[in-house]
This record gives structure tokens, C-alpha cells and sequence, in this order.
């Protein structure tokens, strides 16, 4: 069996496994649809229909709480228009990084430890796929949830932000440049560098609760430095973002190079005392 082929299966049966696992994926479902569609949507509508003179005024005023390097790309002739452009283009940014790494978190929490209390981790260990084959496997069907949620929540809220503020806005506008280079430059290494650990504890630990509690604690510096980070590619210059998005490959390949060696077969028998 090809390299290929092992790893696909390693990963292939986790991401059936959570499809066949509603009381996990629905919460999830829920949680994106509400942070991509329900907050935006309601926002948006709000500030784009509000008829009253003073609150008018003060939706005006929130353009003034960004930096001053992007003001200038704020349009729109009325207040209205201006503040549904700066809450669409730069107030949800963030979320675009937090939501897709906290499933894959949830994920990839559970799935090495998950073998061990299930008593499939001795299948595993024993299966032809070599060690680094599990890990990358076991990365995919982490990373696949997360980022498949982030380019569907993200097409998703493209159209509502452009049926909403777009007709205040002489049209489709959205997604940006800026929004693409988040997308497609800033989330994936950010994902990676956070399952690099997430994976490493998942491997390390005896129970699912645990790796959870200890995922959340490691993780929560790295969601921060993501919203950071996400804001700064969208606030920021073009070039700042695609330097930053750069250390944040490199930092996630060194992560993922270090976090592999946590995965043994001695682990997946539970042979080996947690760390």
C-alpha cells in the first residue's frame, strides 16, 4: 500500500467516524452558523435600517475606532454605508481564525486519545501505516473540519455581508483583497500550527477530558495571537500580512515537524506514561 493510500485511510475512517457523530458536528454546525450568518446578518441589518437621527450619529462614529492606515478604504456616502462597510470588512475578521481552530481543536483533541479509550489505538498501532503516516492522517481529519468550515462560513457570509450592506454600497464588494489573503494565507498556518500542538497533548495524555482541559488551557495564547494576527491582515498593509503569514508557515512546519514525534505505537497501546 502506497504512502498515500495509508494516510488516507488513517484519516478516511476518523472524518467517517465524526460524520457518524451528530452529538458532536451539530454543536459545531450551530456554533459557525451562528458566528458566520446570525451575528453578521443581524448587525448588518440593524445598522443598515436604523431610521433614528442620533443613533445614526453614533454608528458614524465607529469608523473613528479604526486605525488610522484604513480609514481611508472606508466607503460609503452616508454613516450607514460607512459603518456597514468597517463592521463587514474589519469587525468579523477575527472570527474567520477563532471559529475554524476551535473545532479543530475539539477535534483533534480527542482523536489520538480517542483510539486508546475506545481499545482501537491497538489496531492501530499494529496497522501497516508507519508512525508519521498515523500523525499526518490523524492531521487531516483534524485540519479538514476546521478549514472546510472557515471556506463555506466565509462563501456563506460573502453573500449575506453583499445582500445586506451591498445595495448601501452601490453593490457586491466583498470579499476584499485583504479578506483573501486572510483566507487563504493567514487561517491554514494557524490551524496547523494550533493542531501541532493540540495533537501532540492528544498523544500524550490518557482521557479525552484531559486532553481537552489541556488543549484549552495551551491553546488559548494562540487563539489570542490569532486574533491579533487575523486583525493585522485586514487592518494592516498588504505586505505586513504576507510577512507575518509567512512566519506563521514556517512556525507551523516547525510545530508539525516536533509535534509528530509525539505519535508511537507504545502510545497507542497506552504502554507509554502520559507526559
Amino acid at each position: 500500500m502506497r504512502l498515500r493510500s495509508r494516510v488516507w485511510v488513517v484519516a478516511r475512517t476518523d472524518l467517517r467516524q465524526l460524520w457518524q457523530s451528530p452529538d458532536f458536528w451539530i454543536p459545531m454546525l450551530i456554533l459557525a452558523t451562528l458566528f458566520f450568518v446570525v451575528a453578521p446578518a443581524g448587525l448588518l441589518w440593524l445598522v443598515t435600517h436604523v431610521q433614528s437621527t442620533s443613533v445614526v450619529a453614533k454608528i458614524s462614529n465607529t469608523i473613528d475606532v479604526l486605525p488610522s492606515s484604513t480609514k481611508h478604504a472606508v466607503r460609503g456616502l452616508g454613516p450607514q454605508a460607512k459603518a456597514a462597510y468597517a463592521l463587514s470588512v474589519f469587525l468579523f475578521a477575527p472570527l474567520a481564525v477563532i471559529v475554524p481552530m476551535t473545532i479543530s481543536t475539539a477535534v483533534g483533541a480527542n482523536i489520538i486519545v480517542g483510539e486508546k479509550e475506545r481499545g482501537t489505538g491497538e489496531f492501530l498501532a499494529h496497522s501497516p501505516a508507519s508512525e508519521r503516516e498515523i500523525y499526518i492522517g490523524k492531521l487531516i481529519a483534524s485540519l479538514v473540519p476546521g478549514y472546510l468550515t472557515t471556506v463555506v462560513g466565509f462563501l456563506i457570509y460573502a453573500l449575506v455581508v453583499n445582500l445586506i450592506a451591498g445595495p448601501k454600497l452601490g453593490g457586491w464588494f466583498f470579499p476584499t483583497g485583504d479578506w483573501w489573503l486572510l483566507m487563504f494565507w493567514v487561517v491554514p498556518p494557524f490551524l496547523a500550527l494550533t493542531l501541532s500542538v493540540v495533537l501532540r497533548l492528544s498523544a500524550r495524555v490518557r482521557s479525552a477530558a484531559a486532553a481537552q482541559q489541556a488543549s484549552g488551557l495551551v491553546t488559548l495564547p494562540l487563539i489570542i495571537l490569532s486574533y491579533g494576527q487575523s486583525s493585522g491582515a485586514v487592518f494592516g498593509s498588504v505586505r505586513a500580512a504576507f510577512v507575518l503569514g509567512a512566519v506563521s508557515w514556517i512556525a507551523a512546519l516547525i510545530g508539525l515537524h516536533r509535534g509528530a514525534r509525539a505519535v508511537t505505537r507504545e502510545r497507542l497501546l497506552g504502554a507509554e506514561s502520559a507526559a
